[in-house]
């Protein structure tokens, strides 16, 4: 009976490693005499490439195919004790389950082990295997592993691993104790386990493959979307900048007093009220570009360029043309020329000590003066946010190279 237990659990074993290769034993005996799917299964198990079988179905042929599989465990440091190729051929059941049985300790539990908080003491891969059964099962009902046999009598402890893993598939607390089997045989349990262990821990490495492909897609999307807002507001400005540079070029000035005087009006709520916000939104778009670059690189992914006039030189090269410098100046001498009782411009009499040295030397002579060091106040402010916003953007950056965890 034990014997027929193993035949059917080796046979289970074997065929689910040879579906991968439209392959199948139907009795485990007489379809391993040949040699042939029993280097097929050595193929998929060590993922080498053995000896081509010999062609033709006499015992010779037989006997070489299987000499090429046992010759293949020995330089696997598989050991054979009293097994030659024409025990399999002969289809010798207690060697041929045997042989099956060294398979699996050699390419299933060989490898087994277990991280534990405490790893000094170095277990046998059957009692790492018996470890692993008894940290899944651990609290669940009537479920009390402490070896291969026994403690499997009921079907609880397979039940137990399984909804461990997956408790979409069974209701645990559902399940009823019942007594099947006096004494299973350990070599079919732990064939049983060993392929539990195997396929749930692959699907714990997909898990975690799958969380982390899902990681990089996410910071793939999120620089894609800064990349939009970037060429977006680039755009914005840029289009901005040449409305800007048309729209004042073309002013003319009023004959009136009280026309002059709506045109500086209109022409310092420009330069107060419309322009520093521009200068704000060209620091915030370097910092945007900053951003998305730091992001594709910590991610190893190509850095991003912006096409050809959307580069932060490029909105700097037209932001400082003479023209935009002559655009902001609304053709102010002829302004200087009115009458000086009617101009606004003329100078008061000094209030303040050094208050007419600083009129006639730090601020200049001329309205053109006035505005080139208005224009440059207001180019140091914007240059002092982009810088403070820079920073803050890399010490950020660090914090997280420092903290990989967050």
């Amino acid at each position: 009976e034990r014997e027929a237990v193993q035949k059917k659990t080796f046979t289970k074993w074997v065929n689910s490693h040879l579906a991968g290769v439209t392959c199948r034993v139907g009795d485990l005996y007489s379809d391993l005499r040949d040699g042939r799917n029993l280097l097929r299964l050595l193929e998929v198990l060590s993922g080498e490439t053995l000896p081509k079988p010999t062609k033709g179905r006499m015992r010779i042929h037989c006997l070489e195919n299987v000499d090429k599989a046992l010759q293949f465990l020995k330089e696997q440091k598989v050991h054979l004790e009293n097994m030659g190729s024409h025990d399999i051929v002969d289809g010798n059941h207690r060697l041929t389950l045997g042989l099956v049985w060294t398979i699996i300790l050699r390419f299933q539990i060989q490898d087994i082990s277990v991280e534990t908080e405490d790893n000094k003491e170095k277990k046998s891969a059957k009692d790492a295997l018996l470890l692993w059964c008894q940290m899944k099962t651990a609290g669940y009902p009537n479920v009390n592993v402490h070896n291969f046999t026994t403690s499997w009598r009921d079907g609880l402890a397979f039940n137990a691993i399984v909804h461990k893993h997956r408790p979409d598939l069974l209701d645990f607390e559902s399940l009823k104790k019942y007594v099947n089997v006096d004494q299973p045989d350990e070599k079919s349990i732990i064939t049983y386990v060993a392929t539990y262990y195997h396929y749930f821990s692959k699907m714990k490495a997909l898990a975690v493959e799958g969380k982390r492909i899902g990681k990089v897609l996410d910071h793939a999307m999120e620089a894609e979307r800064l990349v939009e807002k970037y060429e977006s507001l680039a755009s914005e400005l840029l289009q901005w900048i040449e409305q800007t540079i048309v729209t004042l070029n073309d002013r003319q000035l009023a004959n009136s007093l009280s026309g002059v005087q709506n045109q500086l009006q209109s022409f310092n709520s420009y330069r107060t009220v419309e322009k520093p916000p521009k200068f704000t939104e060209k620091g915030n778009l370097e910092v945007l570009l900053f951003t998305i670059q730091s992001k594709l690189r910590a991610n190893n992914q190509k850095v991003y360029t912006p096409r050809e006039g959307r580069l932060i030189s490029d909105i700097n090269k037209v932001h400082s043309l003479p023209s935009v410098s002559r655009a902001t100046h609304p053709q102010p001498q002829p302004l200087l020329s009115l009458p000086e009782p009617l101009s606004p411009l003329h100078p008061c009499p000094p209030t303040i000590p050094g208050q007419g040295r600083l009129q006639s030397q730090d601020l200049g002579k001329h309205l053109t003066g006035v505005e080139d060091l208005l224009q440059l106040h207001e180019l140091v402010e914007a240059d002092i946010a982009v810088q403070a916003e820079r920073v803050r953007a890399v010490s950020a950056s660090a914090l997280r190279f420092c903290d990989p965890g967050k």
